[in-house]
């Protein structure tokens, strides 16, 4: 991470094909376009590579989580069951959509914990969206196994994870549903921009129609659709430009993975000589990103005392149990209820009490896991001195 490390002439050559048209907008214009649709060419591609049936690109990672799950049906009082240890547009989505969210502990996978999340369904959970955080598996297999026996639909939240794989399967295959981010720190980026990938034609129809201001898309001489819309729908298209630059870094993708892991695993050998270190557990290791190094200390003590020495030299790690983006206890805003719109919503009711209360203190399980967690981004391009450099870090706080 991230994909602007290898941006070249793949990228302009791409990005040139959508400038000698003149046309930028996803549909219409096939005269002037002579063929060129970079953006549903991205859209084949990916769920090509993914294994799966249909795409649907969106304008970002939080826009594809709002689309998903409007297209499974979430509104207004349904309850979405996510994980505690998340991005906050996690869960701004569902609030977004109307629905309440509802946080699971994670476990030693940083991922969804399925033991908590049996206890979480009740008869207003609606869907249920694991992520596959900092680029590696959540136990997706039992999550779908527990949802399949409720009949609830699972939304993975692949944004971090794009190419990650279970035994050669694609993350984002294994729910009704899968969402990806392009941003500009991801590994495949567009500089924004999303994806929506599922095996379920109905519901990708459905996605297709509601991003594009409810279009039904059924071929004819306009090109977007007949006009016979079945819902009120917005918009989230990608422009043509992301699209081109989308199909350079989806071929670079699996090169990509590929020197994450290589970096990764020089990282992680010498974090290995910390006196009581413990590493993430990992679904697949094959089917790892690579594009975070996450670890453990003895306790939140120690954890303190290594990322000291980390920092004195020049290498300090990310401690997320002290992170406002992606960390329950962090989240002040929706501690509080905090919201632009009149009367807090969709935190509080017409008489003006919260409808819903988070206690900070809510997941414990999660706090004694994340309070002893340091994490490294792992770059693509990683010079030989920045990587000796680390190790180096690594191999000296054995002594604190």
């Amino acid at each position: 991470m991230p994909g602007f490390e290898v941006f070249g002439e793949e990228e302009k050559r791409q990005i040139q094909d959508v400038l000698d048209t003149g046309v930028l907008f996803r549909y219409e214009f096939a005269e002037q376009r002579r063929g060129v649709y970079k953006v549903r060419e991205f859209e084949e591609r990916f769920a090509g590579y993914c294994g799966t049936g249909y795409a649907q690109a969106v304008t970002s990672g939080t826009a594809a989580l709002k689309v998903a799950l409007a297209a499974l049906g979430v509104g207004p009082g349904d309850e979405v069951i996510t994980q505690g240890f998340t991005f906050v547009a996690t869960w701004e989505a569902i609030l977004e959509l109307g629905a309440i969210p509802v946080f699971t502990e994670v476990d030693a996978t940083m991922n969804m914990d399925p033991a908590d999340l049996k206890k979480k369904i009740n008869a207003k959970t609606r869907c249920i969206v694991p992520v596959h955080m900092l680029g590696a598996q959540a136990r997706i297999a039992e999550i779908v196994e527990i949802a399949d026996s409720h009949a609830i639909p699972v939304l993975e939240d692949t944004a971090q994870s794009a190419g990650g794989r279970i035994q050669g399967r694609h993350l984002g295959t294994f729910g009704r549903c899968g969402t990806f981010s392009f941003d500009p720190v991801k590994t495949l980026t567009t500089g924004e921009g999303g994806m929506i990938i599922t095996a379920d034609e109905a519901l990708w129809r459905t996605m297709s129609e509601y991003h594009d201001h409810g279009h039904d898309h059924v071929v004819n001489p306009g090109g977007r659709g007949g006009e016979g819309r079945r819902f009120i729908g917005t918009n989230y298209r990608m422009m043509e430009i992301q699209g081109a630059i989308g199909l350079a870094q989806l071929a670079k993708l699996d090169m990509m993975l590929t020197e994450q892991r290589k970096n990764k695993a020089r990282l992680r050998e010498a974090a290995a000589a910390i006196p009581g270190v413990g590493f993430r557990q990992l679904v697949d290791p094959e089917g790892d990103t690579a594009t975070h190094f996450s670890f453990f200390l003895q306790d939140q003590e120690h954890c303190r005392r290594v990322n000291a020495l980390l920092k004195d030299k020049g290498c300090g790690a990310i401690n997320f149990a002290e992170n406002t983006w992606h960390y329950y206890p962090q989240w002040e805003h929706l501690l509080h209820g905090r919201s632009v719109a009149a009367g807090g919503w969709p935190f509080t009711g017409q008489d003006g009490r919260r409808r819903v209360v988070y206690d900070p203190a809510a997941l414990p399980a999660s706090a004694a896991l994340m309070n002893r967690n340091l994490v490294y981004p792992v770059s693509i391009r990683m010079t030989e001195e920045r990587l000796a450099a680390m190790s180096e870090a690594l191999t000296r706080a054995a002594s604190v």
